[in-house]
């Protein structure tokens, strides 16, 4: 298990493993995450992708469900688990626009998906709303034993701007 740290911007060359594929990807989520805001909720995005092939994907929300739990990573991971066989789900990614927060890395350790590489860390999204549980998805995978490999971030700099442009001054609120 491992967690990359970005060091210049969107520069994706520092991430280990990480590659111009798996940026493409991200950029999805991104694009998913302004999808989830034109539908009326937060700005955040998922993908499920399984030997280089998208089998899911998924917008956030938490306000149009009025459902806490309906990030697109916990729905994901959920879909995972009962739709993916394990050889599958061994050999899944899930991309994410946001670093997954602690209730979806646990998500991601029980349907045991493989990798997870996002956009933005938490702890950078909570600089500008003060509201993000701010454990690292890898950390929750670390302490419960898992084997899920955490890549990021690796595109701060466009998920920030689509974060930025929604919550501005911090006011807009999470969920």
């Amino acid at each position: 298990m491992t967690e990359s740290n970005e060091s210049d911007g969107d520069a994706e060359s520092d991430a280990a493993g990480v590659t111009d594929r798996d940026r493409e990807f991200v950029d999805r989520t991104i694009e998913l995450a302004r999808e989830a805001v034109e539908r009326g909720n937060t700005p955040f995005g998922a993908l499920l992708v399984v030997d280089g092939e998208v089998v899911a994907e998924a917008r956030n929300e938490t306000r149009t469900e009025g459902d806490i739990a309906a990030h697109p990573e916990l729905t994901l991971a959920r879909r995972a688990a009962r739709e993916l066989d394990a050889d599958e789900r061994a050999r899944c990614t899930m991309y994410a626009s946001t670093e997954p927060c602690p209730m979806c890395a646990t998500g991601v350790h029980y349907a045991r998906i493989d990798r997870v590489v996002f956009g933005v860390a938490g702890e950078t999204l909570n600089e500008l709303t003060g509201d993000v549980v701010t454990v690292p998805c890898v950390e929750v995978i670390r302490r419960a034993g898992g084997e899920t490999t955490v890549e990021g971030p690796i595109a701060t700099e466009a998920a920030m701007a689509l974060h930025e442009s929604f919550y501005g001054d911090g006011s807009a609120g999470e969920g």
